[in-house]
């Protein structure tokens, strides 16, 4: 932390604070904007304009809406039992997200755009990930905000344009200013367009800075990743969860059970700080994933994006293991080849931001070597450092599940089970890719952060994926609603506090 001994003079002050221009961040700004027109805001955003929004911008854009408090919290309870949330924050969580569709609703009303019941790139009206844990009663449905991609962004960001509310981008948060003994927040460093400015903070301020999950060194030494890259935004390198740790904050969910949101099949072109993912929705099914020696490992074309690439062993939903596997593979033939992209397009940061562009028949992959092809499996298996004769009778293996019908060894549904048989043959390789990081300071639905002895910390806040109460499993649509939701809360405990006294602080 910084002492209000290293602030000469101030450089700018204002009543509330907001680090990060996501969900949570944008989400807080309008709330207080709302609550209080006269009120001095900022935002400050890390990222250049252009790359603004954070993971909000670039995830599948699902809202979950539910009616039933009680079935809700039954829900997330169970999906929570390895690390359970606190009763009275799941409670004031449940009660807000059954009121919370009249907001998102209006937030699309104001940005003039459509308020849409379903997924926006699905016929699914309610994405259900664990139904024997209670999803059915919990989940009215699923929702979303148009166009897609990136219509939640949008509109929220049209919404903070609309207010007029100030956002200085190119403006990494640098560290709270804080008085040593109490803990107490006055403001922050921040350094705008290379210049360092201390920012007075009257009320408070919030950290909506997101995770560490483009932090390598973060990922190995909390997560134990070592090779995972980010879906999302690649400006979520560790910065809240360092400071919230100078702060001295509780930390909390910084290893869950599993990655909340999952560990998934990614593409990850040689140069990009993020990766593509893999079309969950490709209308062909003759491939299979094989791991670093050959053979399959798991039940690649189930649908698990339903459940966030979590699979059911030994009674319990954990991670998919692709990151024990890497480095993997996709093998297919023609047939699916010709069937379209390799990857999404509706999300991702590559996809949707940066816009790297993908051939529609893969075919300038293939030509860039991404791709690899050959006309058998043994010279396919040569060209990825692969034993031919492993990977030869692994094809065999599952194009003679294919012939039965059933797959035996890992139970792939057998809708899907269409032969490797149409020549050439592809092998790309996969990446396991990670959609967010939940770990950050432990906090109640206010967005008010705790100390070490479970004391509020005093006009510091924290909102959205830094800290985020999910703790083992996740429900899709899950992770912006709590950002709306912390992000509100926070911008309304903050304007409720009277303003921090400097001269007493000094003393």
């Amino acid at each position: 932390m910084a002492s209000l001994k290293s602030v000469k003079t101030w450089d700018e002050e204002v009543d509330v604070l907001i680090c990060g221009y996501g969900c949570a961040g944008a989400s807080a700004a309008i709330e207080a904007y709302d609550i209080d027109s006269s009120a001095r805001l900022l935002v400050v955003e890390k990222a250049p304009q252009e790359f603004a929004g954070g993971n909000c911008r670039v995830s599948g854009q699902s809202l979950l809406i539910s009616k039933d408090k009680e079935a809700l919290k039954d829900y997330q309870r169970a999906m929570s039992t390895s690390n359970p949330i606190p009763e009275d924050m799941l409670d004031e969580w449940a009660e807000r997200m059954v009121n919370l569709e009249p907001w998102i609703q209006q937030i699309a009303k104001d940005a003039d755009a459509e308020f849409l019941r379903g997924t926006g790139f699905t016929e699914r009206d309610a994405v259900l990930e664990f139904p024997e844990l209670g999803a059915r009663d919990a989940v009215a449905y699923t929702s979303t905000i148009l166009p897609i991609p990136s219509g939640v962004w949008l509109a929220l960001k049209a919404n903070v344009e609309k207010r007029n509310i100030p956002v200085w981008f190119d403006c990494p948060l640098v560290d709270l200013i804080q008085d040593p003994d109490t803990l107490e927040v006055f403001g922050a460093w921040v350094e705008h367009d290379g210049v360092r400015k201390a920012i007075r903070a009257q009320n408070g301020v919030i950290m909506a800075v997101g995770g560490y999950e483009a932090d390598r060194e973060m990922q190995r030494n909390y997560y134990g990743l070592s090779d995972v890259v980010p879906l999302g935004t690649p400006y979520n390198t560790g910065d809240g969860v360092r400071i919230m740790q100078k702060a001295g904050a509780e930390m909390w969910h910084l290893r869950n059970q599993g990655q909340s949101g999952g560990i998934w099949p990614g593409i990850h072109p040689e140069g990009q700080k993020t990766a593509y993912l893999r079309n969950f929705l490709l209308p062909a099914f003759s491939w299979v994933d094989v791991d670093s020696t050959g053979k399959r490992f798991y039940n690649e074309a189930n649908e698990l994006q339903l459940t966030h690439y979590k699979e059911k062993k030994h009674g319990r939903w954990i991670d998919v293991p692709l990151h024990f596997a890497h480095p993997s593979h996709m093998i297919f033939d023609e047939s699916t080849r010709l069937a379209g992209k390799m990857v999404t397009e509706v999300m991702t940061w590559s996809a949707v931001v940066t816009a790297e562009g993908w051939s529609e028949d893969n075919s300038e992959e293939i030509a860039s070597g991404l791709i690899k092809k050959a006309d058998t499996i043994a010279e396919l298996a040569e060209q990825i450092d692969l034993d031919p004769d492993v990977l030869e009778a692994e094809i065999a293996k599952y194009n003679a599940a294919c012939e039965a019908g059933h797959d035996d060894d890992l139970g792939r549904n057998p809708d899907t089970l269409l032969p490797i048989a149409n020549g050439p043959f592809y092998a790309l390789p996969l990446t396991p890719v990670i959609v967010c990081t939940g770990g950050g300071a432990r906090r109640d639905m206010d967005g008010q952060v705790f100390d070490h002895h479970g004391q509020v910390i005093p006009h510091l806040f924290e909102a959205g994926e830094l800290g985020s109460m999910f703790s083992d499993l996740y429900q899709n649509g899950s992770y912006l609603t709590e950002a709306m939701i912390t992000g509100r809360g926070a911008a309304r405990a903050a304007l409720a506090l009277e303003p921090a006294q400097l001269v007493e602080a000094a003393e």
